[in-house]
C-alpha cells in the first residue's frame, strides 16, 4: 500500500497536465491554428504585438517632439533678430495663439504696449493761456482759387488745386508770411453743411475722427473725465457712403439743429468727395483738421477703427504741454527708414508699385537719405493713426505741405512724413515711442475691408490700359474707366506731369527686410 501512493499521485499530476494541454490545444484549435505549429507561433504572436505596439508609441512621441520643436522654432523665429528668421514668424497664425495662450510666447510680444506717465487727475490739469508763439513762420495764408490759365480762363477747380512744380519748391522756403496750397480751393469738393460750421466754431479742443466708404461705424471713447467732456467737441467726418452705412447699423440721433450723433460723436458729413480713391479722401480730415475745423486750437486725431481709451487732456498735458511741443506723433512699429516703409507697401498692394517706385524716385533725386542712427529724428516714418497738435502757425504748414505731397504723389502718408521733415529742416516735433501709441487706443477690425484696383497694379502696362487685373476689391468706377485706365483723375497728378529732371538714373537704396511688415 505504501510503495502504491507515490505512483498514484504522480499519476494524477500528469492526468492534470494533459487535461491542461488539451485544453490549451483545443483553443489554439478553435482560433484556427494549425496543430503542429502551436507551441512555436503563439509564443511569436505576443512578441509581434509587444513590438507594433512599442513602435506605435515611439512613433507617436517622435512625432509629439517634432511638432513641439517646429512650435518652439516658429516662437524663437518671431523673438529672432536674424531677418531669415524673423521673415519666417506670423504672429497671425493659430498656432502663434494657441502657444500664446499656454505662456510660452511673452506677454509683452503679443500686445506691444506699455504704460504712459500721464498725470494722476484731469481735474488738476493747468491749461495753457494763450497759444504757443510763433517764431519762424508767423503769418500763413492759403490757396484759395485755383489757378488762372494762360487763355485768361479758370482751370476746373481740383481740392489741392493745380500746384506745380516751382510752386512745390517754394512752399518749403521758410519765411515769415507765407501763403500756399492747402486743400478746400473753392468748389473742390469736401463742403461743410452750414448747421456742422456753425457747431464746430466754438470748439477749441478737438477729437477728430473720420469714416469713408463705409467701412466702419463709430466706437466711443472710454475712460472720459466730466471735464474733457465738456471742453472736448468730439467730430467724426463721413461721406455720404458711410452716413448710410452708419445708420443701417447703429442708431443714430438728431438734435433740433439738424446735427446727426452717435453717441458722444457728431458726424460732419463731408458732401462731395474731393477724391476717386476712398483711401486719399480720408486724409482731408486727417491731415488738414485745422482747415476743416479753423476755429481749434488743439486736436487729437484718431482712425475710425480706433476706440480712444485715455482721456484726451490727459494726452495733450503728456504730448504736448510736458515737453512744449506743438506736434506728437508715434514712431512705427517696425520702419524708420521710407524706402523699407515703401517697400512693404508695394509687397502688402496697398498702392500701384510702378508709382510707389516714382514717388521714391523724386524723393531720392531730392536728396532724401535713407533713415540712419546719426539723423536728429527718431524716425522718418510714423505710426499715423494718432497726431496730436497745436495749430499754430509751424504745425499748420507742416501739416499744409505734409497734405500736398499727399495730393501730388501717393496716398500713404506716411512715405510724405519724412520727407517733409527733412525739407523744412526746422520744424520740431515729438515722436513717442510705439508702445505708448498701442496703449492709447483698443483697435477694432474692419466691418469690411476695402481697396481699389489701382492698388493691385504691378506694371506701367496695367496702368495705361495695356494689361488685365483682376479686381481684388471693390469695384472703383471712375471717370475713364470705360478705357482701361487706372489712373486717378483728381489726385497723384504730380506722378502724371513732366518732373524738370530726368530721374532716369536715379537708383532706390538698397532695403533689408527686417521684419514680416517689410
Amino acid at each position: 500500500m505504501d510503495k502504491e501512493s507515490p505512483r498514484s499521485v504522480s499519476f494524477r499530476t500528469h492526468r492534470r497536465g494533459e487535461r491542461s494541454n488539451l485544453t490549451l490545444h483545443t483553443k489554439d484549435v478553435e482560433a484556427g491554428l494549425p496543430q503542429g505549429r502551436v507551441s512555436q507561433d503563439y509564443p511569436m504572436k505576443i512578441v509581434w504585438k509587444k513590438g507594433f505596439i512599442r513602435l506605435v508609441l515611439v512613433g507617436g512621441i517622435l512625432w509629439m517632439l517634432l511638432i513641439l520643436l517646429a512650435s518652439l522654432l516658429h516662437v524663437w523665429s518671431c523673438q529672432s533678430s536674424i531677418s531669415f528668421f524673423s521673415a519666417m514668424c506670423n504672429k497671425d497664425s493659430k498656432v502663434f495663439s494657441m502657444l500664446g495662450s499656454m505662456g510660452f510666447v511673452p506677454k509683452q510680444q503679443s500686445q506691444h504696449r506699455c504704460p504712459i506717465p500721464l498725470a494722476d487727475d484731469p481735474d488738476k490739469i493747468v491749461i495753457p493761456k494763450g497759444r504757443t508763439r510763433d517764431e519762424i513762420v508767423k503769418n500763413l495764408t492759403y490757396v484759395m482759387e485755383d489757378e488762372i490759365l494762360p487763355d485768361g480762363t479758370q482751370s476746373s477747380p481740383l481740392f489741392g488745386g493745380h500746384q506745380n512744380w516751382s510752386q512745390r519748391k517754394e512752399s518749403f522756403r521758410l519765411t515769415s508770411n507765407m501763403k500756399v496750397h492747402c486743400g478746400f480751393i473753392r468748389n473742390g469738393g469736401a463742403e461743410m453743411a452750414p448747421a456742422d460750421i456753425k457747431y464746430a466754431k466754438k470748439c477749441r479742443f478737438v477729437v477728430a475722427s473720420g469714416i469713408f466708404d463705409g467701412y466702419d461705424v463709430p466706437h466711443q471713447p472710454s475712460n472720459l473725465s466730466p471735464r474733457s467732456k465738456k471742453l472736448f467737441c468730439f467730430l467724426m467726418a463721413v461721406d455720404e457712403t458711410s452716413l448710410k452705412f452708419i445708420k443701417e447699423n447703429v442708431t443714430v440721433t438728431e438734435d433740433s439743429d439738424g446735427g446727426k450723433w452717435v453717441g458722444i460723436w457728431r458726424l460732419v458729413l463731408l458732401k462731395h468727395p474731393p477724391y476717386d480713391e476712398p483711401r486719399r479722401n480720408g486724409k482731408v480730415p486727417k491731415i488738414l483738421t485745422h482747415r476743416l475745423f479753423p476755429k481749434a486750437q488743439y486736436s487729437i486725431w484718431i482712425d475710425g477703427k480706433m476706440e480712444l481709451i485715455v482721456d484726451p487732456l490727459l494726452i495733450l498735458e503728456r504730448y504736448l504741454w510736458r515737453g512744449k511741443h506743438t506736434f506728437a506723433i508715434s514712431q512705427h512699429k517696425h520702419h524708420r527708414n521710407i524706402y523699407e516703409e515703401a517697400d512693404s507697401n508695394k509687397r502688402r498692394k496697398r498702392y500701384a508699385r510702378p508709382l510707389i517706385d516714382l514717388h521714391m524716385k523724386i524723393y531720392r533725386y531730392e536728396g532724401l537719405e535713407p533713415w540712419n542712427s546719426t539723423k536728429k529724428t527718431v524716425s522718418d516714418v510714423p505710426e499715423g493713426a494718432i497726431i496730436i497738435r497745436e495749430h499754430t502757425a509751424m504745425s499748420n504748414l507742416f501739416s499744409c505741405l505734409w497734405f500736398n505731397e499727399v495730393n501730388l504723389f501717393t496716398p500713404r502718408d506716411q512715405l510724405s512724413f519724412g520727407y517733409v521733415v527733412y525739407r523744412l529742416g526746422a520744424f520740431r516735433f515729438f515722436m513717442f515711442p510705439n508702445c505708448e501709441y498701442n496703449s492709447l487706443f483698443v483697435l477694432h477690425p474692419h466691418i469690411r475691408e476695402h481697396s481699389s484696383r489701382i492698388e493691385w497694379v504691378t506694371n506701367w502696362n496695367q496702368l495705361k490700359g495695356n494689361g488685365t487685373i483682376s479686381n481684388k476689391g471693390k469695384d472703383w468706377d471712375q471717370a475713364n474707366a470705360n478705357n482701361g485706365n487706372l489712373i486717378e483723375s483728381r489726385g497723384g497728378l504730380g506722378l502724371w506731369t513732366p518732373y524738370p529732371a530726368n530721374l532716369d538714373s536715379v537708383v532706390l537704396p538698397h532695403v533689408d527686410r527686417t521684419s514680416k511688415a517689410g
